[in-house]
């Protein structure tokens, strides 16, 4: 089968034939991939900054939000038939640890993480296991989910969590509308009554929230923090999410925060430099994100087939791997890429 696999560090990557995965366990399935995102980690991978932290052993196959159909079951498995329409959490996890047993997947100890220390999507076939596949409601397709499997994942599991802390009058700052942010944004409409101030600093992301959900769009353009202490009574938010977490994004977010309000930590890439009196006189609470739990991933779908979460996507046949990646790099993406076997 073609897949597209990362054979080098600070290379591009190359098109492949490699076999095609089969069943080889109980609880094995094997997805025909129907749409797989392109994630900006997949852009970090190449540049080497998983390179230890993975551990992977190149050439690998890279992809780690996948949709598709089911093709083939390994002999216990009940849950997905041959056929179905399922999106793929990204991690394949044991089922049997204390974090599993409690519904915290996410932090199995056991887990492999097909894309990133295994074979991921980018390819025409798919192995996984039967606790990572959740079936899709017959109106949704593989193609237009498949960037929900992590960057959407990811999105929710913040937005969920944040929207425990809101009521009804709080105000939440979001940081940042791109592919991330643009689905965070539809999630904490969909589950609080909060008012939503989306920051970004490219005025066609701000309509976009703006279109979406968002009370109120504002421009980074260097009077953005003033702006939202306007709009916010000079208190600044309750919760503020920030999906960006690299250029001065932390330092100006902390600003827009109010006394004893959580800022949730989402986009990676700078230190958050605050001195340790400020966040003790002022009780402000730094909360990370990592990717949503399985059960995170099954509400999720059920927001998407109510049509309250809608993934924007630009879709690329998977030969043009390439072209994906250059613009994801040149910033040309509006929402995710997907490659399309």
């Amino acid at each position: 089968m073609k897949a597209i696999q990362v054979v080098g560090y600070h290379e591009k990557l190359r098109q492949a034939e490699v076999p095609m995965p089969e069943p080889t366990g109980p609880y094995d399935v094997v997805v025909k991939i129907g749409g797989a995102g392109v994630c900006r980690t997949d852009v970090h991978i190449l540049e080497g900054q998983w390179a230890e932290k993975s551990g992977v052993t190149l050439p690998y196959t890279i992809g780690h939000e996948n949709a598709g159909w089911v093709h083939a079951v390994g002999s216990a498995v009940t849950n997905v038939a041959e056929g179905d329409k399922v999106i793929v959490h990204p991690l394949v996890t044991c089922g049997l640890c204390r974090a599993c047993r409690s519904g915290d997947d996410v932090h199995c100890g056991q887990s492999l993480f097909p894309g990133i220390d295994t074979h991921g999507g980018y390819a025409e076939y798919l192995k996984t296991s039967a606790r990572s596949v959740v079936r899709l409601d017959d109106s949704l397709e593989p193609a237009d989910v498949a960037a929900l499997a992590d960057a959407g994942l990811t999105a929710y599991h913040a937005a969920a969590k944040a929207a425990g802390r809101l009521r009804p009058g709080d105000r939440c700052v979001v940081i940042g509308a791109g592919g991330l942010g643009h689905i965070g944004i539809q999630v904490l409409k969909a589950l609080t009554a909060a008012e939503l101030i989306v920051v970004d600093r490219n005025p066609d992301a701000v309509t976009l929230a703006v279109s979406i959900g968002a009370d109120h769009g504002v421009v980074a353009d260097g009077t953005h923090v003033s702006r939202v202490l306007e709009l916010t009574g000079g208190n600044g938010a309750e919760v503020v999410v920030d999906f960006v977490g690299e250029g001065g994004a932390t330092a100006e977010g902390v600003r827009m925060l109010r006394r004893a309000g959580d800022y949730h930590v989402v986009g990676y890439g700078e230190n958050i430099d605050v001195p340790t009196i400020d966040i003790i006189s002022t009780e402000i609470n730094f909360i990370g994100n990592l990717v949503g739990s399985y059960n995170d991933l099954c509400e999720l779908m059920v927001l998407a087939a109510q049509g309250k979460v809608r993934l924007h996507t630009s879709k690329y046949p998977l030969e043009r791997f390439q072209d994906a990646i250059d613009d994801l790099e040149a910033g040309r993406i509006r929402g995710r890429a997907v490659l399309t076997p």
